[in-house]
């Protein structure tokens, strides 16, 4: 077995994985999944170039690493008589995490792929953890459309483009019908042979959201405590509804850098980045004069004990100030920056950088974040889900919140209603987890948030940073996924907070429906038949969703339709019909959840204004 000591698997590109499986004959490829399972107890030693894996006492696999990754078949050499066609190199390349090569490393959770960025960059876009593919609207969904005829605006599509978009709704429907439970190495191999068709035919975006989703996979196989099956469901449903509009697909998936004038940047906090596919890093937010957010990035290939050296990296130009530094109410002078139209600072040769007076979470400008009403900073940041990934402003997902620590763990937020604090990531590494407990047992605890929306999750949002009232009088800043509090950083509450309404909550119909549709990703087409809920339409449509009550039935009927051929042989079912209404069914979900979110929010404003009460109540 590998030790706690030895060195991880490399992340491999996604072609090198794919192409692995590919050159194994039909026998073998039928043992690949246990295989798969062998792969995780063999010994991993390092070597000057890599790694070398012990199958046995007398084979080996050894992986050659450039830049951090696998990027090509010959440096995966196995040493029996079967390679490169052997069972050992495509198990160990199936269980390696995956990567991107070079500057097409994309982002994991849904967000627009990374951005160019100069050779001499030092600091790169981070993936965004949270930052969840919504798909299209709901009456789109519910009566599925054929794909865009391309017109006089749109590109028509090669030939070679239409077959790798065919290719990818095979895989990606494969992926669907068998579920994370009934899949394994074949299905994700599939989708990475279709998404590296699709990107050497000039389709990035299809090709970076099935890079996702097999990551996502992975997480799932591993066990990773990242992995967010309501995030895997995003990401299908994003690529589903992608590959019905191909006129989209072509759009260019990276924009570069581009000059911009001085920026003095105010510091807000920054955030631990930890991916499936091996790399991991910090990015900090801050405020720029026009009233938007910046951010500025390190990630690099590492685990997640790289998050919090990325956060002590210093901010590019000369400046001596670091990432985290920064975050914490610093604040910095660029000249010469490079900006992506998304609000992502790049670090060229040119930049010059100048430590400047920082400013306080409630002190101008930034104080004029938390003024804003908590359900317009709801609307704008699920607005902000359904904007096309390349469009996204960054932080455009964030929300800022002021309030009080509850007696039953939540928030109680000025002006809107009482929420849970979410930890954005479980991973016993980041203190994420640890410090929303702490903070959680001081009830009329006054607190300022830095956090991020949960489309999926009415009664919550995911913590990033806190701010609150210290011993001294003084204002203590967090960065919850990067510095450990301590109860000695905490003073006891003037007050005890008064009881409150309970958390928002969808209606029990819709969220019966949200959790057939991540069941069906879950257990695939055999699982969502034999679960399938026959009242569930009909009670979705006493409360007024008759379109959702539409879309279950649809979703209960592609489930378990089998159908005859003229001699009355069972043959499968049609997985695209199957396909089709799950996505009519997540987006709607989707949709809908964001609609009533927003006027739950909106119609708890009054009441929890007038919730808090005596010094607990002081803002920090």
């Amino acid at each position: 077995m590998t030790s706690p000591s030895s060195p991880a698997l490399p992340p491999v590109a996604a072609d090198v994985a794919a192409g692995a499986l590919e050159l194994l004959p039909q026998r073998l490829r039928k043992r690949i999944d246990p295989a798969v399972a062998k792969a995780s107890g063999w010994p991993v030693e390092a070597t000057h170039d890599g790694v070398r894996v012990r199958v046995d006492a007398d084979t080996s696999v050894t992986l050659k690493v450039t830049d951090g990754i696998v990027a090509r078949p010959e440096d995966a050499v196995c040493d029996c008589l079967l390679s490169p066609a052997c069972l050992h190199r495509a198990a160990l390349l199936s269980s390696a995490p995956l990567a991107e090569t070079g500057a097409a490393v994309e982002q994991t959770a849904g967000a627009s792929p990374r951005p160019d960025t100069a050779p001499d960059e030092p600091h790169t876009t981070p993936d965004e953890p949270d930052a969840a593919a919504v798909p299209e609207k709901p009456d789109a969904a519910a009566a599925p459309k054929e794909p865009d005829a391309p017109d006089g605006g749109v590109q028509p599509l090669t030939a070679a483009q239409q077959s790798a978009l065919a290719g990818l709704r095979r895989a990606a429907t494969g992926v669907l019908v068998a579920g994370v439970a009934g899949g394994g190495a074949v299905q994700r191999v599939e989708l990475l042979h279709a998404a590296h068709s699709a990107r050497i035919a000039g389709l990035p975006l299809p090709a970076a959201a099935a890079v996702r989703i097999a990551r996502r996979l992975d997480e799932a196989r591993s066990g990773d405590p990242g992995f967010r099956l309501s995030e895997l469901s995003a990401e299908l449903a994003g690529l589903l509804g992608l590959l019905r509009h191909p006129g989209d697909a072509v759009t260019p998936a990276r924009r570069a850098y581009r000059p911009a004038k001085p920026l003095r940047l105010h510091g807000l906090f920054t955030e631990p980045v930890v991916t499936a596919s091996g790399y991991a890093g910090a990015t900090g937010y801050a405020l720029a004069p026009d009233g938007g957010l910046r951010t500025l990035s390190d990630i690099a290939p590492g685990g997640p004990e790289r998050a919090a050296a990325a956060a002590l990296s210093p901010v590019p130009g000369g400046c001596a100030l670091s990432l985290r530094e920064w975050g914490d109410g610093g604040a910095v002078i660029l000249t010469d920056p490079t900006v992506s139209p998304e609000g992502r600072i790049g670090g060229g040769a040119r930049l010059r950088s100048v430590r400047a007076p920082g400013a306080a979470w409630h002190e101008p400008p930034l104080d004029a974040l938390w003024q804003k009403p908590p359900a317009d900073q709801l609307a704008s940041a699920l607005d902000w889900l359904h904007l096309p990934a390349d469009d996204r402003p960054a932080g455009g997902d964030l929300l800022f919140l002021s309030g009080v620590m509850t007696g039953q763990g939540g928030f109680a937020v000025t002006g809107g209603p009482t929420l849970r604090l979410l930890a954005p990531d479980e991973r016993p590494e980041l203190p994420y987890a640890e410090n929303l407990r702490l903070l959680g047992s001081y009830p009329g605890l006054a607190l300022r948030l830095a956090g991020r929306v949960v489309p999926d999750r009415p009664d919550g949002i995911r913590a990033l940073a806190a701010a609150w009232r210290g011993h001294d009088g003084g204002t203590v800043r967090v960065d919850l996924g990067l510095r450990r509090v301590h109860r000695t950083d905490v003073p006891a509450p003037a007050a005890v907070f008064a009881p409150c309404a309970p958390p928002p909550a969808l209606p029990v119909e819709l969220d019966l429906l949200r959790r057939a549709v991540h069941r069906a990703v879950a257990g695939g087409r055999a699982v969502t038949a034999a679960a399938a809920d026959g009242e569930l339409p009909r009670r979705l449509r006493a409360v007024g969703l008759a379109t959702g009550a539409d879309c279950a039935r649809a979703l209960a009927a592609a489930a378990a339709e089998r159908r005859h051929d003229a001699l009355g042989r069972l043959l499968p079912g049609d997985p695209d019909a199957f396909a089709t209404a799950w996505l009519a069914a997540a987006v709607y979900v989707s949709a809908a959840a964001g609609s009533l979110l927003a006027a739950a929010w909106s119609a708890a404003g009054p009441e929890a204004s007038q919730t808090r009460s005596g010094p607990a109540g002081a803002q920090p």
